[in-house]
């Protein structure tokens, strides 16, 4: 059974998890409220958490909801497509070889097999950007580990719906998200350092705004360009 705490106008699900401590989270699109609690704490006792956390929630609601978004793509000739901040017109080429993407002048084009329907080219380009985003970030990983002194662990690339990337400051595990692709370069550069500070400080807190300044003393507007940046078109389900 799912419980819910009631802030108000805000409703926040409650999961129970085997942790120590309360973790709050606002999810895209509509700004959905969920709370990881400890088994053994009490729903009054979350309720209170959430309470103190209210200010901030409504300010991440106003900004999803702020927030522009893709049109939904058809994949068809002469739709607009985003690499590292400049917009391409796709072309595509049904040709009976392998599938492939290449850059040509203003131009994305895309040969695919005749008859290719539209979610096999979208994942085609879906694989293109992932492999966009690895070949960039992997540079950028070995320039800044050894300016902040810091040892990653393994690099994954993948689809995000609710963050441009993440870290596991335990394992090192760096998680990028493919649509960073379509972002100007110092916006994925951003996020690696973003992540990467994250292996000397594990929140957001004073020592880790530190950290950032003293490494990248921009961030803070590369940040806000790519918040205000359109995020893609995405189907919603419940959150989990």
């Amino acid at each position: 059974m799912v419980e819910t705490v009631n802030l108000g106008s805000v409703k926040a699900e409650v999961l129970r998890k085997r942790i120590k401590h309360m973790h709050l989270g606002v999810f895209p699109p509509e700004g959905a409220v969920r709370i990881s609690a400890p088994e053994d704490v009490a729903l009054d006792t979350i309720r209170v958490f959430a309470i103190s956390k209210l200010a901030w929630i409504k300010q991440q609601q106003r900004k999803m909801k702020a927030q522009p978004r893709e049109p939904e793509r058809e994949f068809i000739d002469r739709e607009s497509h985003y690499v590292w901040g400049r917009r391409y017109l796709l072309q595509i080429q049904e040709l009976a070889v392998p599938a492939s993407i290449a850059l040509s002048g203003k131009n994305m084009r895309m040969t695919v097999r005749p008859g290719t329907p539209t979610d096999k080219r979208q994942a085609l380009l879906e694989a293109w950007y992932r492999t966009q985003v690895r070949e960039a970030a992997q540079p950028l990983l070995r320039k800044w580990q050894a300016i902040m002194g810091v040892q990653p662990g393994k690099l994954l690339v993948q689809r995000m719906k609710t963050k441009w990337g993440s870290c596991n400051p335990k394992t090192g595990l760096i998680r990028l998200n493919t649509d960073l692709a379509k972002k100007p370069p110092e916006h994925l550069e951003y996020v690696i350092v973003h992540e990467l500070a994250h292996l000397i400080e594990a929140s957001h807190g004073e020592r880790f705004v530190a950290t950032m300044d003293m490494f990248l003393p921009k961030w803070q507007l590369y940040r806000q360009e790519l918040n205000s940046l359109p995020v893609r078109h995405e189907v919603w389900g419940s959150v989990r």
